[in-house]
């Protein structure tokens, strides 16, 4: 609902409805678009968190073109620019654009329209927009608004924080007279008080629609064999289009290449793509019935298609917010449409990596660390999907009865006993660490910083020590999820909720979603070396002298050997290519190529 709802006068009410007919061929307004609208029309600066397909466009467009004056639309992405100026243009409005991809001619062109007062709309992204030069030469039109489409991005707590945004804080100081408007699909309690600082100030309206998108059926699977899930997931909706969203370039190229030899009609998207490949794809996608696009992020946020009918994904975006964003563009016609992310706790660790190499401030990092702890309890919870989805953008609902949890229960485990040991371990650190030391604490792990910290001789030390630290991990996620600790917003450190301390007291139970415990991948080596009976100081030599070997010829370790076969090179310690010749997975053209390599190693270890 509405924080504020502002009526426009009678005639600009009739004006706005006359244009809405008119130019785009509605009779009436969507849920929700009216007070928007009106609330522009009245002049007030506004916050508008729309979910995708919605209708936000339309509560910003209209009024630009029934209005007076020139709004220029701020927008993060040219293929969203060029999209939504050549849909306005079909109408007959009045709409232009400035960018970097467009000829001198055509930008200037469009410039001097919106100078003589012939198009209402102009679209700019951020970096083009706060230049001083067109900061200046604007200030002599008569510009009536500023509209930000995608306004998260100016929030340094939202989930795709762009630095090029946080110029447009100086709009209302340069631009007194023109109105503000913020539009995102996107935004929590944070951020959106971060807009209001940042951009609109104390008076502006604010409206937050109801985010939940029942038509799309949501689910999250484990990551088991994902390549065959997927091509399974595909077959189903043989003839429909969809969005397979991979984490990188190189995941987008394999993914369109394997559903292509299986024949799915598949073509890779990515910010490696030039320019014009890009282009191509694009409006392949928006022509061809069944064409499916296996993309990283940069696709589709520029995409107002309707009748996309399902979204995978192959790895866990980087927040609930992002995750929001992505499965919001299936189903945008209000028809039935799927969303199935494979999961897997090893994505977790590759997006923190990803998190740990970013060179921003220091508390960017740790915003980025909490949004992506909570996406993955979100995928290890036992609740409704829409539900748990809405909660994080504090809005309640009752389970939507068509998710995966909601449709077949998950098998669940009584995890008490376990839960309270890592409740022992938050509290007996201070309620102060995160959950990869708690883990460590219990599963007995020789860091350095547990030594530091004489972690090493609290009674849970090592007292979790038969299940592999990645399960530890995973109850810590499930625990979050069932509210029982939460992590400091700042540094990340676990604190024991109520109900955590009432579980702690032996007050409560913990049912938890039953999952296998998959080991890392360092236990699972180690695991091989010793269920081998391989020597675990050989079987780390030989598997220097692999990684070597595959850097040299830049093929992956495995091509060399696999870890089976380094253990039980390990186990035997053969000493000739004879012997060597018995090792598991030694055939004919690998003992000449490599046995004198490896053989050296043995050797030496002898």
């Amino acid at each position: 609902m509405p924080a504020t709802a502002i009526a426009p006068a009678t005639s600009s009410a009739q004006l706005l409805k006359a244009t809405l007919q008119r130019v785009f061929g509605f009779a009436d307004f969507r849920p929700g678009q009216e007070e928007i609208i009106g609330a522009m029309a009245a002049g007030r600066n506004l916050l508008a968190v729309m979910p995708t397909g919605a209708g936000k466009s339309l509560c910003y467009q209209l009024p630009a073109l029934a209005g007076e004056g020139l709004t220029i639309v701020v927008s993060p992405l040219i293929a969203l620019i060029d999209n939504q100026v050549a849909q306005l243009r079909t109408v007959g409005a009045a709409a232009g654009a400035i960018h970097s991809n467009r000829s001198r001619e055509d930008n200037v062109a469009d410039w001097r329209r919106a100078a003589s007062g012939e198009i209402r709309l102009l679209y700019m992204s951020p970096e083009r927009l706060m230049t001083p030069r067109m900061v200046e030469a604007l200030s002599s039109l008569n510009v009536t608004r500023f509209v930000i489409d995608e306004a998260h991005c100016i929030s340094q707590w939202g989930h795709d924080f762009r630095p090029d945004y946080l110029g447009l804080g100086i709009l209302r100081e340069r631009f007194p007279r023109a109105r503000l408007a913020a539009f995102t699909a996107t935004a929590d309690k944070r951020t959106r008080d971060d807009i209001h600082a940042r951009l609109l100030g104390p008076e502006a309206a604010m409206f937050i629609h109801r985010l939940d998108r029942p038509n799309i059926e949501i689910a999250i699977e484990p990551k088991h064999d994902a390549r065959a899930r997927l091509l399974e997931l595909a077959r189903e909706h043989e003839g429909e289009q969809g969005i397979v969203y991979c984490l990188s370039r190189k995941g987008t190229e394999e993914t369109a290449a394997f559903l292509s030899a299986n024949g799915v009609r598949t073509l890779a998207y990515h910010a490696g793509l030039d320019a014009q490949t890009r282009a191509e794809r694009l409006n392949a996608f928006l022509s061809e019935p069944d064409l499916v696009i296996a993309a990283t992020i940069a696709f589709g946020m520029g995409i107002d298609k309707p009748d996309i009918r399902f979204v995978f994904h192959m790895d866990i975006p980087s927040s609930i917010e992002a995750y929001y964003q992505e499965l919001g563009r299936a189903g945008r016609d209000g028809l039935p449409a799927r969303a199935v992310m494979l999961f897997g706790a090893g994505d977790v660790g590759r997006r923190m990596r990803m998190i740990d190499r970013n060179d921003g401030p220091e508390h960017a990092r740790r915003a980025e660390q909490r949004r992506l702890a909570d996406l993955a309890e979100l995928c290890e919870g036992i609740q409704c999907r829409q539900q748990a989805i809405l909660a994080h953008f504090d809005q309640e609902a009752p389970p939507c009865g068509g998710c995966d949890n909601c449709k077949t229960p998950p098998e669940l485990e009584d995890a008490t006993d376990r839960v309270r040991l890592a409740l022992t371990a938050i509290a007996s650190t201070g309620e102060s660490f995160g959950p990869a030391h708690i883990a460590d604490i219990v599963k007995g792990a020789n860091t350095e910083k547990v030594r530091a910290r004489g972690h090493n001789d609290l009674s849970v030390y090592g007292a979790g020590s038969a299940e592999p630290a990645s399960y530890w991990r995973m109850l810590l996620r499930q625990m979050a999820a069932q509210a029982l600790v939460a992590a400091d917003s700042t540094h990340g450190g676990l604190a024991m909720t109520d109900k955590g301390r009432a579980v702690l007291s032996g007050d409560e139970t913990v049912l938890i979603r039953k999952t296998e415990a998959r080991a890392t991948r360092r236990e699972r080596r180690a695991a091989i070396a010793l269920e081998s009976g391989a020597d675990p100081a050989l079987f780390a030599a030989l598997k220097a002298r692999r990684r070597d070997l595959a850097s040299e010829r830049s093929v992956p370790a495995y091509v060399i050997f696999s870890d089976r076969t380094l253990a039980d090179m390990a186990a035997k310690k053969p000493a000739n290519p004879t012997e060597f010749a018995s090792v598991f997975g030694v055939g004919a053209a690998k003992l000449e190529a490599f046995a004198a390599n490896f053989l050296a190693v043995i050797a030496q270890y002898r």
